[in-house]
């Protein structure tokens, strides 16, 4: 049994580094995903001053000028999607495979902000409990200079750790918001081109027989 405890504190103490290095990357990730989300903040901030009241009075014939509008405004997931719909043929199953494209790409920009949310906590949690052995055997044996440095590992990784899944949640929380309301747009758009090419299906209707 004390083969096996020996074995298993081993391994433990073993993963400080890659925990740590972990950590590193997690950090580095909040720290550009915060940069990222601030210019995309700018973008959409500036894009729905002119997008947003256009699209709230917007009807089926007007949706070739709001693709010009669309144009001129910095390229995004969203645009992209809105621009193929109004230029698309126009079927509902087209436009349906549109709007999913989008939402499998809105989902893979929230997965790096779960990564966050999740791996942050889980890495500072392991960082905080792998030096405590040591610092547990330190303090037993009197070691008090192995048990304090054990101890600071062990908070400055639940900090970083912290930081990490807080910066996560609150990006998730954000961006999730605006996925929902870009989906709403993007279905109120489909529905709008939907709609424009109907009357083309009838413009030349059967002429009824003598």
């Amino acid at each position: 049994m004390e083969y096996v405890s020996n074995l298993l504190f081993w391994i433990s103490n073993g993963l400080l580094v890659p925990v740590i290095v972990g950590l590193l990357l997690v950090f580095v990730q909040a720290i550009f995903r915060l940069g990222g989300f601030y210019n995309r903040y700018q973008q959409r901030r500036q894009a729905s001053r002119t997008i947003r009241p256009r699209l709230d009075s917007l009807d089926s014939a007007d949706l070739p000028a709001f693709g010009e509008l669309l144009a001129a405004q910095p390229t995004s997931d969203f645009t992209r999607a809105a621009r193929r719909l109004i230029d698309g043929n126009g079927s509902e199953a087209a436009n349906h495979r549109i709007v999913s494209d989008y939402e499998i790409a809105a989902d893979r920009t929230l997965g790096r902000a779960r990564l966050l949310t999740k791996f942050g906590p889980i890495l500072g949690l392991m960082g905080t409990l792998i030096p405590m052995g040591p610092a547990l055997t330190g303090l037993s044996t009197g070691d008090v200079a192995t048990m304090a440095y054990n101890m600071q590992v062990a908070f400055a990784t639940t900090v970083i750790g912290l930081f990490a899944g807080a910066v996560g949640f609150v990006l998730l929380q954000i961006e999730q918001r605006w996925t929902a309301r870009d989906l709403a747009s993007l279905d109120y758009l489909s529905a709008l081109a939907l709609e424009r090419r109907r009357p083309d299906a009838n413009a030349h209707p059967n002429t009824p027989q003598a």
